[in-house]
């Protein structure tokens, strides 16, 4: 049972009592009413009482359903800053709704630990044709049975317009009307636990939308004139009048975790939340998520560019105590491999062996040196973080948009260096995250896409040009041209998965599939790096990562992105097996289950033969075997 008042303001269902509390805060209004529009108790206008800062009153005869809004000082009403729901969108009314009156099912239901998981990001909107929680809820046991653990799902919080990523949020405690009722969202997390499957949330905290934003009108404090924001106004953590604003967050995340039984969050580009004040708004964040997770484990990632190592670490030690961060340097470095490209931003990679033993041994491959593309220093020192808390991934709905078409990386690289880069992903000691159809290779494309009134489509559409044109390869004016509308709806439809393409690629799906298999069943693979690893380079396009493992139980992984590679001579320690033991072959990439030609034995006689574009993963061999057996 959800407990009484819950959250420091909103509208609050009262369990041993009749009627809502309304309560917002509005410092600088003289009169605030609760105007109720339509459903119980309606209709009629609740003038609230001043309490300091707030203004607070019972309507009596209001209930689950009623719609309503604040009137301030006499002007037309707005909807409330901390509504539930929005069910006609961001300027419409408000609605009442009661979280306790859904029967959750998951009371057995522990939560979800960073170690073991592969993530799924997800959008609601093109997950599914529906666009739905329910649709998205019919899939879930299909995503359970390919070996996904947890759900990272785009940001829900209502948002203008029929379409959009949803990091243009304004009503932050309210699930999008686009995707369902927020019962929906609920029935979706509960379905998910029932199958083992955790759910993260991704927040936005460090910006609101442009449209449909009336905090303003509730309080100018709630946001910040010290800081440059890169999308907007800065939200205010440490200036005058800040503790409501901090308030209203840290109560924001604790509501996804309370109200919708959430996994965690994932943090939206932290590096623009600035807060100067003693405890950092991430630290309370992450305190008040943890506290009111009341038990079951959560799972806190941040995205952060600047790549700031100190919020992965204890709080007790300095830091801001989120489990993992997102790790675009292992994508860069991909891209730079798979495609031949560092424009840009990629520049300052060239996709090489070393760079990916370094990515896997140490997360961040920038830790304070020079970042040319920049001009400045990137990074800092990730000594003494595991391995586990640097997500890493191929896609993700940034980068994949962040292509001309939004085409996926599949169709950029050979299928051969695909499947390898998948093997490293899927393998490493590094948690890993698909995005929304990669397991089967979809054809769809991820394009940016956001539905705003036309003047500020117009400056959305031209800023996503600007955006495009620093990679030189899309600079041309016939691309430039083309670049997708993000205001056309066609532009959302395409990015719709198809799932009958699961059986038609099945080679990819296959391949995925398998990999997370071994991975999670493998008993070397399963520890993560907990009993050691270490990589070599084997020439400029080839690598190997070895897994210690128990009794000499050890696995290597070794991945050739170049040309058919043979060693005559193998001066190399980590290539050597257990003693007594040889190396045996236990997967490879170039199975013809998933598109392959075939491997073979690739160690014979001394001479070590590594297929090219391709990755293999030995196993030492039984001791009775011997280091001569055939």
């Amino acid at each position: 049972m959800v407990q009484e008042y819950t959250l420091p303001i909103g509208a609050q269902v009262l369990a041993r009592a009749h009627g809502v509390r309304f309560r917002v805060w509005a410092p600088l209004r003289e009169r605030v009413k609760a105007v109720l529009e339509s459903g119980p108790g309606s209709p009629a206008e609740i003038e609230l009482i001043r309490e300091g800062e707030y203004f607070s009153g019972l309507a009596e005869n209001a209930s689950a359903g009623t719609r309503y809004r604040y009137r301030l000082d006499g002007a037309s009403p707005f909807p409330d800053p901390a509504s539930r729901f929005q069910p006609d969108g961001s300027h419409g009314s408000s609605e009442v709704v009661d979280p306790a009156a859904f029967a959750w099912s998951d009371s057995s239901w522990k939560g979800a630990v960073l170690a073991g998981q592969v993530i799924y990001e997800m959008h609601l909107g093109t997950f599914t044709e529906e666009g739905t929680w329910e649709a998205a809820r019919k899939q879930l046991p299909e995503l359970a049975s390919a070996g996904i653990s947890t759900l990272e799902v785009m940001p829900v919080a209502d948002f203008p317009g029929r379409f959009g990523w949803g990091y243009d949020g304004v009503n932050l405690f309210a699930p999008s009307w686009l995707y369902g009722r927020p019962d929906d969202m609920r029935r979706f997390v509960d379905e998910a636990h029932g199958l083992g499957l955790g759910v993260i949330l991704d927040v936005v905290y460090n910006h609101l939308g442009p449209d449909g934003n009336y905090l303003r009108e509730f309080s100018p404090y709630y946001f910040s004139t010290r800081y440059e924001n890169e999308w907007g106004d800065a939200i205010n953590f440490d200036a005058e009048h800040s503790l409501p604003v901090r308030e209203y967050f840290a109560s924001n995340a604790a509501y996804w975790i309370e109200e919708f039984h959430l996994d965690g969050l994932r943090l939206d580009a932290t590096q623009q939340i600035f807060d100067s004040s003693p405890e950092h708004i991430l630290t309370e964040i992450v305190k008040r998520a943890r506290a009111t997770a009341s038990g079951r484990s959560i799972i806190l990632v941040a995205e952060n560019e600047s790549q700031e190592t100190r919020l992965a670490r204890p709080i007790a030690s300095g830091g801001y105590g989120i489990d993992a961060l997102w790790n675009d340097d292992f994508h860069h470095s991909a891209m730079a491999a798979m495609t031949g490209r560092n424009e840009a931003y990629y520049s300052g990679y060239l996709g090489r062996p070393q760079e990916f033993i370094s990515a896997v041994k140490f997360g961040y491959l920038y830790q304070g040196q020079w970042y040319n593309w920049q001009k400045k220093s990137r990074g800092t020192p990730s000594r003494g973080l595991g391995a586990a808390q640097f997500v890493n991934y191929l896609q993700n709905h940034d980068q994949i948009a962040n292509s001309w078409h939004g085409e996926r990386i599949h169709l950029l690289a050979s299928s051969g260096t695909y499947r390898a880069m998948t093997a490293l992903l899927l393998l490493a000691p590094n948690t890993p995250m698909l995005f929304q159809g990669q397991e089967f290779a979809s054809s769809k494309p991820f394009c940016y896409f956001a539905d705003h009134r036309p003047e500020l489509a117009r400056l959305i559409h031209e800023g996503r040009v600007k955006f495009l044109s620093q990679f030189p390869s899309l600079a041309s004016l016939e691309k430039i041209a083309d670049i997708l509308d993000p205001g056309n709806p066609a532009t959302f439809n395409k990015c719709k998965l198809d799932f009958s393409e699961r059986e038609s690629h099945a080679r990819s799906y296959s391949l995925h599939k398998d990999l997370i298999r071994l991975r999670r069943e493998d008993p070397v693979f399963r520890m993560q790096g907990e009993a050691g690893l270490d990589g070599a380079v084997l020439s400029s396009d080839a690598f190997l990562i070895r897994y210690f493992g128990p009794d000499g139980g050890d696995r290597l992984l070794a991945i050739n992105l170049g040309v058919d590679l043979r060693l005559d001579a193998a001066p190399e320690p980590l290539l050597a097996p257990p003693e007594g033991r040889r190396w045996k072959l236990l997967w490879s990439s170039e199975d013809s289950r998933y598109g392959g030609s075939g491997t073979p034995a690739p160690e014979n006689d001394g001479i070590w033969r590594l297929p090219g574009h391709a990755a293999i993963v030995m196993r030492p061999g039984s001791p009775a075997d011997g280091a001569d057996a055939a």
